[in-house]
């Protein structure tokens, strides 16, 4: 019997599922540029607040409104579907094939897009969280009107504490669980039929990655949070750290360079 046309097309479930994250990568990264190119030039004070003489803002003036609060938290949610989602790319790929293999057996999973938004919700916490730290950190003059670093104590401790992080038990931890798809899946119960239990899967995943990135993330703050080729060259770290054999030790290496970054800069400082 020929094939009809919907089943040819869910064979290709693996091409369908890799166009679409690629598409979502290049249309995060196209609106990056897009903003990054809007603000470059333009004269910013802190959200909110008002320059006070010789440019400088006074402490407690940079109080955001909900719409600039929003403003900056879509901004760090697309950022981050745009660095995650080529290296959370397999684990997707791998829970596409076991549901088409799942559902010719008559026992379907739930779909790809559940375990997508429980590993986007996990993210969405986290740019929340960033959101609230950076109006934090401009309130407190630690970050320029350009989204970078005023200090150099402030840089050199950041870098510290990212390098001595990539040495730590927990994140040998959530690095194994990114590297290794199947094994997280088994560790956690298998995949799931349920939408609820999908969610959770997904929602799971996306926090190991957390604890294995977010002190990287964390120095887009010394970089610059809309420096492009900083988000860049980090997203790019991200994705060799899980994708290469020798990941871990790519990570100890980062460590080691960033721990010396941070003395630098102490030192400079």
């Amino acid at each position: 019997m020929r094939e009809t046309a919907l089943e040819s097309l869910l064979r290709r479930d693996r091409v369908i599922v890799a166009g679409a994250l690629a598409l979502l990568t290049v249309l995060a990264w196209a609106y990056l540029l897009w903003l990054a190119d809007s603000m470059a030039g333009m004269d910013m004070p802190a959200m909110g607040g008002d320059p006070m003489p010789g440019g400088v803002m006074a402490p407690g003036l940079a109080m955001w409104s909900p719409a600039e609060f929003g403003f900056m938290f879509i901004m760090w949610f697309v950022m981050m579907i745009g660095m995650m989602s080529p290296s959370v790319t397999p684990m997707i790929l791998i829970y596409a094939r076991v549901g088409r293999q799942a559902a010719a057996q008559g026992k379907p999973l739930a779909a790809t897009g559940v375990f997508v938004a429980g590993y986007l919700l996990a993210w969405g916490v986290f740019s929340l969280m960033a959101t609230i730290c950076q109006w934090a950190l401009e309130s407190a003059l630690l970050l320029s009107p350009a989204m970078s670093s005023t200090s150099a104590r402030f840089s050199g401790l950041l870098l510290m504490a990212a390098g001595l992080y990539q040495w730590t038990p927990q994140k040998d931890i959530c690095l194994s669980r990114c590297q290794s798809p199947l094994h997280f899946i088994q560790q956690h119960g298998g995949f799931r039929r349920d939408v609820p239990g999908s969610l959770r899967l997904g929602l799971r995943h996306g926090l190991y990655c957390i604890g294995c990135c977010w002190t990287l993330m964390a120095l887009l703050f010394v970089g610059g949070v809309m420096n492009i080729a900083w988000i860049a060259a980090i997203a790019i770290f991200v994705l060799l750290e899980k994708i290469v054999p020798a990941g871990r030790l790519l990570s100890r290496a980062a460590g080691v360079a960033l721990l010396a970054a941070g003395l630098w800069l102490l030192a400079a400082g």
